[in-house]
């Protein structure tokens, strides 16, 4: 079962807090994570504050499954994802995919409205 699977996401960033409620873990556990596997790159702001994508939250959900859900050791979740074993959670890759096209779209929009104005 998705950690997320009741979140949506529909934001374009994620603070550490908020990733943390997501999976119900500590934010320190997040930070460590992020050191520990490479395919979380979150962006930073000014102050330094960590911004999570959509993407680096399903990178996540992913890395939970492994550790937290199916027990493996921090080595044994990289080389399962560096060999593609896991099966990502369509629902979840089609709703952020269909988020970031809308929002794409819109932005479309926005910019032919202010040509116009």
């Amino acid at each position: 079962m998705s950690k997320i699977a009741e979140f949506q996401l529909t934001k374009l960033y994620y603070s550490i807090g908020e990733v943390a409620a997501m999976f119900d873990v500590n934010a320190s556990l997040i930070r460590f994570w992020e050191k520990e596997f490479t395919i979380i790159k979150p962006k930073k702001n000014k102050k330094g504050n960590r911004l999570f994508t959509p993407k680096d939250i399903l990178n996540f959900n992913k890395i939970y499954r492994l550790v937290k859900e199916q027990g493996y050791t921090l080595e044994g979740a990289k080389l399962a994802l560096k060999s593609g074993e896991i099966l990502e959670d369509q629902s979840i890759v089609n709703t952020a995919a269909n988020h970031t096209d809308t929002i794409a779209r819109l932005e479309k929009i926005k910019t032919r409205l202010a040509a116009l104005r």
